[in-house]
């Protein structure tokens, strides 16, 4: 009997192992497709840059582009230290202390994602403006003038800064728990029998095991900085993506924008770079096979207190005070259009998320199994180009979108024309279809980087056990890696679902004729100051996404491995 089996195992061997082999060339050459197709836009905006430019450029870079460097560096250092500080802080006393209002705390935390960062922009200014409330008040309790003491602008790079960061932080936050919750306890409790204390057991065991998750997030909010426009246009801020809008839409200079649009993505791959760098060849899975209820720190008295206060400043000002705001504003003076239009609009905002969320998910697991088997070469290249598009600004996306699509429609529509004598019309160019795809380029990143993170710390030897057993790559990948990686690809699914609800411009260039969303509506009416209408849209989107942002806190709460619920 012994004899048989060995047989039949080693018969299996040998052909299975070209099988996986074939199987394998199969994944790679389909996710370098799918990075090709994703690559496109940036691709079609690239071209550009190989174009002699008109002398727009070499204008900008005599004037204003040293401000566009100085103020891109400027934030990317100031957001990234922010959300760094603000995530992990959070993340580690909602998941490994006990404290009053900490299950509150766990799923409000991220309710500043539901909040656009130019209406956050737009509602701190009108508050803290010298005819704002706060400098209003300031001068009846005082009986200064307006030039008898100092106040910050709001309107400056600090002011960026802290927008960017109140609105931004949930991507670590959400990364950073997601991953402390699926550590193993027996890691932290070996710490504690070496003689570390609470502190020191956090920053030499659970930081850096928490680490690929702590480093997606943030690379995410830095991704996202440099590419927010709103934002900074508003607060008069130069960097490089404004210098993109100006060069392409006021200049009408394709070729200049292009070439501002590569020095963008010079920093994105910097940032990149440093931390893969910095990485070097650490490993961060882990040794333990057994998960057990977390037992969490119980803080009482001033450290409770700390706690407390280190959870609810973040949330008061990223959320809690902007949506005060925006509710007063929209019940004293909100949008006369708000009823059945407003339902079409929340119902075209939320099918247009879920879609994207959905197909990012299934594209980043797929892509980061590629890699995974491959452990480098084109599998890996391949998804460092398909997040490419997450630092480009939505409307350089749609144009690059657009451009190729427009050249498929017209060409497809020629030869039926004059092979069948029948015109298609533009079958992709103003479609939903194109719309998504635009949503895919930009954020599969978000979702890629979550699933990346997650499936570095399953140890390598999980999958060799499974095809000892007889389980091929999708077996695998479902019946393993899926239920362990449950609470990242719903922490991916949130935050593209979140981040597609209130994107903008690619939105605004690519939406189909009649076709608004309510980010559109916001914009269209803050835009022009008329920020007590733009309320009722603002609010709706944060209405819009509550819930599901609170399921899904729930949900990671309950995902830890090994158990059934996380003990509480």
């Amino acid at each position: 009997m012994t004899e048989s089996i060995l047989a039949q195992k080693a018969d299996y061997a040998v052909p299975a192992q070209g099988r996986r082999l074939r199987r394998f060339d199969g994944l790679t050459a389909a996710a370098v497709a799918v990075a090709a197709l994703l690559a496109i836009p940036v691709v079609a905006v690239f071209l550009h840059v190989f174009i002699r430019a008109e002398g727009t450029l070499a204008h900008l870079a005599e004037t204003v582009l040293p401000n566009y460097v100085t103020n891109t560096l400027l934030l990317v250092l100031g957001v990234g230290a922010g959300v760094l500080l603000i995530g992990v802080t959070t993340a580690w006393l909602v998941t490994m202390c006990a404290f009053p209002g900490r299950r509150i705390f766990e799923w409000a935390l991220v309710l500043p994602l539901a909040v656009p960062a130019y209406v956050m922009a737009y509602t701190y200014t009108d508050f803290l403006q010298v005819a704002g409330p706060v400098q209003g008040l300031l001068r009846d309790l005082t009986g200064w003038g307006p030039r008898d003491y100092w106040f910050p602008q709001i309107r400056s790079v600090g002011g960026a800064i802290a927008m960017l960061t109140l609105v931004l932080y949930p991507y670590v936050y959400l990364l950073a728990r997601a991953a402390f919750l699926e550590q193993s306890v027996c890691a932290l409790e070996v710490s504690r029998t070496l003689g570390c204390g609470a502190w020191s057991s956090f920053f030499r065991v659970a930081l850096p095991l928490a680490r690929p998750a702590i480093v997606a997030g943030v690379a995410l909010a830095l991704m996202e900085t440099l590419a927010d426009f709103g934002t900074v246009a508003y607060f008069g801020v130069q960097t490089f993506t404004t210098g993109i809008y100006r060069a392409w839409f006021s200049m009408g200079d394709r070729v200049a924008a292009a070439q501002l649009s590569a020095g963008l993505m010079a920093f994105v791959f910097a940032v990149l770079l440093i931390e893969r760098w910095t990485r070097g060849r650490g490993r961060y899975h882990h040794t333990s096979n057994r998960y057990r209820n977390l037992h969490r720190y119980r803080l009482g008295g001033t450290r409770a207190a700390l706690a407390v206060a280190a959870c609810v400043l973040p949330l008061t000002l990223g959320f809690l005070l902007p949506a005060v705001l925006l509710l007063w504003m929209s019940l004293v003076d909100g949008d006369a259009q708000f009823g059945p239009r407003f339902v079409g609009l929340a119902v075209n905002s939320f099918t247009l998320a879920a879609i994207a969320a959905v197909l990012a998910v299934a594209l980043a697991v797929f892509m980061a199994f590629a890699a995974r088997r491959r452990r480098g070469g084109l599998a890996v290249a391949a998804n460092r180009v398909a997040g490419m598009g997450y630092a480009v600004p939505g409307s350089v996306i749609a144009v690059g979108t657009l451009i190729p699509f427009a050249l498929f429609d017209n060409a497809l529509d020629a030869w039926m024309e004059a092979t069948f004598g029948i015109s298609t019309g533009l079958l992709l160019t103003g479609t939903v279809a194109a719309l998504v795809f635009a949503y895919l380029v930009r954020f599969l990143a978000v979702s890629l980087q979550a699933v990346e993170a997650s499936l570095a710390k399953i140890r390598p030897s999980m999958d060799d056990a499974a095809r000892t057993l007889g389980h091929r790559p999708l077996g695998i990948l479902a019946r393993v890696h899926a239920p362990l990686m449950w609470s990242s690809l719903l922490t991916a699914g949130l935050v593209v679902f979140v981040d597609v609800m209130k994107e903008l411009p690619a939105t605004l260039i690519m939406r189909p004729f009649n076709f608004d969303t309510l980010a559109v509506q916001a914009y269209n009416l803050a835009s022009d100051e008329r920020l007590s209408e733009a309320s009722t849209a603002a609010l709706a989107i944060v209405v819009v996404g509550l819930v599901p942002v609170i399921l899904l806190s729930r949900t990671i709460a309950r995902s830890r491995p090994g158990q059934g619920s996380e003990g509480r």
